[in-house]
């Protein structure tokens, strides 16, 4: 039907059931094919996880920019051949927050102080009732669980941010069911308070904010390595000066003449591929390249170190059950660690990004930059 509209050849997006399963019914509306993206594998790379279980991973990266899984791979020969990297995390949850407005504000506003006091009467009637709604919140999922809350009041505007431990899923839609839930509890039984929206934006879902970048949200993780100035020089063609160098002119001083939120080389670029690889929510890059590298010297060569406060992944749920996906993720998952699977994928990614760091450093660091472009990317 599209082609007789628009008069065009849609020939290459149709449709491979084997490859999209069920997509129709549960990942998107409309469906009138897909679009396929190269994958690449980068690795091994030998990452040291949290749990103590060491493991030599190979990354699943769907991407159309030349050079990038070459790059990536790069850095994973050099990683490994330096004891590989040590990984870390903090599950802070999923959050969302619902935005509460009170009702008939103008009417009682006659003192900012009156306004401010009758605002703080409804935070502590949230925080009085904290147990009850939480249990309201709960109910709505047996795989759901509220770590934690918090309450910022700008009159006549209470936000209330719940973040959740949603199991093995990303959760954000288990997340937004409870939080609705909790919404229209608190509209019935906290006089006062209105319900103006689920999604108040001070969860900053895929949209980049301080709050996030300072406090974390999904999961935080970290990967850390030490490079020896013979790796350096064997694997990367440069030296820990050169490298320290570029490390200070373009993430200490050039992030902040832009004001960056995050000082990074391309996060971006690894996260991107692996959530595409893996069937996680895209959009969530945003948050996910609010990340720093940190790059000293250390005895003998450099210290590398890289800190992505929000990883929003899951083993379960969206697009991680269409097959391809599936199978990508499976090659990240393949030795199981005592951790749980989307502890081990951040963990993985975060180890991933340090070696995209690593490679692309060196790239400026010894002016290839350019030219492996030219060479791999045209």
């Amino acid at each position: 039907m599209i082609e007789r509209a628009l008069k065009t050849n849609l020939s290459a997006v149709r449709v491979s059931q084997h490859s999209l399963g069920s997509a129709e019914e549960n990942n998107c509306e409309q469906m009138f094919g897909h679009v396929p993206i190269p994958a690449g594998a980068a690795g091994p790379l030998a990452v040291r996880f949290s749990s103590g279980q060491r493991a030599d991973v190979f990354l699943p990266l769907a991407t159309t920019e030349g050079a990038l899984v070459a790059s990536v791979n790069r850095g994973c020969k050099a990683l490994s051949e330096c004891d590989g990297v040590r990984t870390s995390s903090i599950h802070h949850g999923m959050t969302r927050s619902i935005a509460l407005r009170m009702q008939n504000a103008p009417a009682f506003t006659k003192t900012a102080a009156d306004k401010k006091c009758k605002m703080q009467n409804a935070g502590r009637q949230l925080r009085k009732s904290a147990k009850t709604w939480k249990a309201v919140g709960e109910a709505t999922s047996k795989h759901l669980h509220i770590l934690s809350y918090t309450i910022d009041l700008r009159s006549p505007y209470l936000f209330l941010t719940i973040a959740c431990d949603t199991d093995e899923a990303m959760g954000m839609n288990m997340v937004t069911i409870a939080a609705d839930a909790i919404g229209r509890w608190i509209e019935q039984y906290i006089e006062g308070l209105e319900m103006v929206t689920v999604a108040g934006n001070v969860d900053s879902d895929k949209k980049p904010s301080e709050r996030t970048y300072r406090l974390g949200r999904g999961y935080e993780a970290r990967a850390e390595a030490i490079i020896s100035e013979e790796v350096l020089s064997s694997h990367l063609k440069t030296t820990a000066s050169a490298l320290l160098k570029v490390a200070k002119a373009k993430l200490t001083v050039g992030s902040k003449v832009a004001e960056a939120i995050g000082a990074n080389l391309h996060v971006a670029n690894i996260i991107a591929a692996i959530y595409l690889a893996t069937g996680q929510d895209v959009a969530h890059v945003v948050e996910g390249s609010l990340a720093d590298t940190i790059v000293t010297k250390a005895n003998r060569g450099i210290r590398i170190s890289v800190r992505l406060p929000s990883l929003l992944v899951g083993v379960r749920g969206g697009g991680t059950g269409l097959p391809a996906q599936k199978q990508c993720l499976s090659m990240i998952l393949k030795l199981k660690t005592s951790l749980r699977p989307s502890v081990q994928l951040a963990e993985t990614i975060a180890a991933a990004a340090l070696a995209g760091e690593l490679s692309l450093l060196a790239a400026q660091a010894t002016h290839t930059l350019a030219s492996s472009h030219k060479k791999l990317a045209r």
